[in-house]
């Protein structure tokens, strides 16, 4: 994998909504333990396991997009666009490839 610098995180303007959605992923996880704990109905544990997928797709949308707006464009300006590329494909490569 070739190597890009790390120098920009260009989710900084989504920080506070990223913590929030990661704190309800945690709560979530959380939810889920205690209705194994407590021998809930598998379906009704599936149905939360479902929404946290959904909730941690959600984050990673917007990691995706915040890096393209960001590290990616300013690559592109910078010249230094090829590596930056790969990288990206290979992400998204590895979050296709566990989705679903």
């Amino acid at each position: 994998m070739t190597t890009v610098p790390r120098t920009s995180r260009s989710y900084a303007n989504d920080k506070d909504e990223l913590l929030a959605r990661l704190n309800k992923i945690e709560g979530q996880v959380r939810g889920i333990r205690k209705m194994v704990e407590e021998d809930r109905y598998c379906a009704d544990v599936l149905q939360q396991i479902a929404a946290l997928k959904s909730a941690s797709d959600a984050v990673a949308m917007l990691l995706l997009e915040d890096h393209l707006r960001g590290c990616t464009m300013d690559a592109m300006h910078h010249g230094d666009s090829e590596a930056h590329i790969k990288e990206l494909v290979d992400v998204v490569r590895r979050f296709v490839r566990t989705a679903g």
